[in-house]
């Protein structure tokens, strides 16, 4: 191969892998458009992300943590007792 093929492939692969990235994190960004964060209702050990108490998500031990949170459908959270919406950063590393 010459010199000119080997950079046009160079190019042409490091183009392809930025595309398949955005995309990727374009999708990932949409994950939980349909979802809210709620809080109050969890079993213990069934919390979705980490809380100002672990730093961990599943590391809850007490049923209806105020600061635990999963994912529901939106407009679910205030329909469950003790629910409430709430609007936290999810430090869950993405797959």
């Amino acid at each position: 191969m010459s010199n000119q093929t080997t950079l046009r492939l160079a190019i042409t692969s490091v183009l392809a892998l930025s595309g398949a990235a955005f995309a990727t994190s374009a999708i990932a960004a949409n994950d939980n458009a349909d979802k809210e964060q709620c809080a109050g209702i969890i079993k213990a050990g069934k919390n979705d992300c980490a809380t100002v108490t672990n730093a961990c998500h599943g590391h809850v031990e007490v049923d209806a943590n105020p600061n635990a949170w999963i994912y529901v459908p939106k407009g679910t959270c205030e329909r469950l007792v003790g629910g409430r919406v709430v609007r936290v950063v999810d430090p869950t590393p993405k797959k």
